[in-house]
């Protein structure tokens, strides 16, 4: 008698929400600002641009975190089946931003890139938002057409010419990374959600050829190729990011030189707050420290597996896909900045999600998280048999 009792009551007194997720998003936030500080430190102490402020980007982040959390908290209390519905309005606001970009006098300009928006009290990246907005528009296309996701013609190819739209915009920023991340989660999903085997096999079979000709297509990017190839054959110019990414690796060994030790960050590794966060890392926490990024990250993209393993059971298909969307995400922009730093993949300019300094990355970071608890919300109040 007392053991079904039992198992009822353990059944109702469970977590609503996976608590070991949330630790590894606040642990990797907070680990984020410290490192952002200690990264970024010397470039505001030493520039009149931020007052020879030595805080400045630590009190930032802590804004922009901050910001990220509350919205998250507000993001969490709407169902899914919201999300869903207005999926496709939503990607439609991500058209109008990256249009908006495009315009002159709306569009700010920063080291020759037009990727963001003023607001005054920070910058909008609005490539950051799409790659959210993306992951929920496919995942609804995909539930909308499942009956025709094996037709070239009705599934494929519709979803297809929306991708090279804003493919076309993301390019225009530049902006090679977004879009790389933004159409390996929507192709993840597609093929999640069941698009012809055949048709699958030949875009992996383009895709080498269509980065051939886009990298040769521009100028800079070759030149990002060449300094990619061999970094201290030009340590000065096109391999100067590159090589001392690679010192500050060098540097760190196991151990570490230490929290707040590094050299590369004192003017000389360019972005070591945002795109060469985890070089800073390497040097002062060492291998170690890396392996528990990595680590972190890999648990990150397993529970959103997880999570939408469990969608799929209670026959929630949108969730599911949403959820592994995230994960792809999170996954594929985690893999090529931690390649760029370690020197395995070319420069391209992309932060590491939930650690680098920067606003709209963490609040379109955060509120992924935030929709990605949410779903794991609703399937455990499914299997409690309680309504959602």
């Amino acid at each position: 008698m007392l053991g079904p009792l039992m198992m009822n009551r353990e059944r109702y007194n469970s977590p609503s929400y996976d608590m070991s997720l949330l630790w590894v998003v606040l642990s990797l936030l907070a680990f984020g600002m410290v490192m952002v500080y200690s990264a970024s430190i010397a470039y505001a102490d030493s520039s009149k641009m931020f007052g020879h402020n030595s805080i400045y980007f630590l009190l930032r982040q802590a804004l922009y975190i901050a910001v990220g959390l509350v919205a998250a908290v507000i993001v969490f209390q709407v169902p899914m089946a919201w999300w869903q519905k207005m999926s496709p309005y939503l990607f439609i606001l991500g058209i109008v931003l990256l249009i908006m970009v495009l315009i002159p006098g709306i569009g700010k300009v920063v080291n020759g890139s037009r990727r963001w928006i003023s607001l005054l009290v920070m910058n909008l990246q609005p490539s950051e938002l799409m790659k959210l907005f993306i992951a929920m528009y496919a995942s609804d296309y995909a539930v909308r057409k499942a009956s025709n996701m094996h037709s070239i013609k009705k599934g494929f190819l519709p979803m297809l010419g929306v991708m090279v739209f804003v493919g076309v915009l993301l390019l225009k920023e530049p902006d090679f990374g977004a879009f790389a991340v933004t159409a390996s989660i929507a192709f993840s999903i597609m093929w999640l959600g069941g698009v012809n085997l055949k048709v699958f096999i030949a875009m992996l079979g383009a895709l080498p050829l269509a980065v051939f000709g886009l990298v040769v297509m521009e100028p800079y990017r070759l030149e990002r190729m060449k300094g990619f190839l061999n970094p201290f054959d030009d340590p000065f110019d096109t391999g100067y990011q590159l090589s001392h990414a690679l010192i500050a690796f060098g540097r760190g060994e196991f151990w570490g030189v230490g929290l707040g030790g590094s050299v590369e960050k004192l003017l000389y590794l360019p972005e070591a707050h945002t795109d060469f966060l985890l070089a800073v890392v390497a040097e002062e926490l060492g291998y170690i420290g890396v392996l528990v990024v990595v680590l972190l990250f890999a648990w990150l993209v397993i529970r959103a597996f997880s999570i939408a393993k469990e969608a799929v059971a209670n026959e929630r298909y949108y969730a599911a896909l949403l959820a592994q969307g995230i994960g792809v995400w999170m996954g594929v922009q985690g893999f090529i900045n931690m390649g760029v730093n370690m020197g395995l993949l070319p420069t391209k300019g992309l932060t590491l999600p939930l650690l680098s300094y920067g606003g709209s990355g963490i609040l379109a970071n955060c509120i992924a998280m935030s929709v990605l608890l949410r779903i794991d919300f609703e399937n455990r109040r499914l299997q409690k048999g309680l309504q959602t």
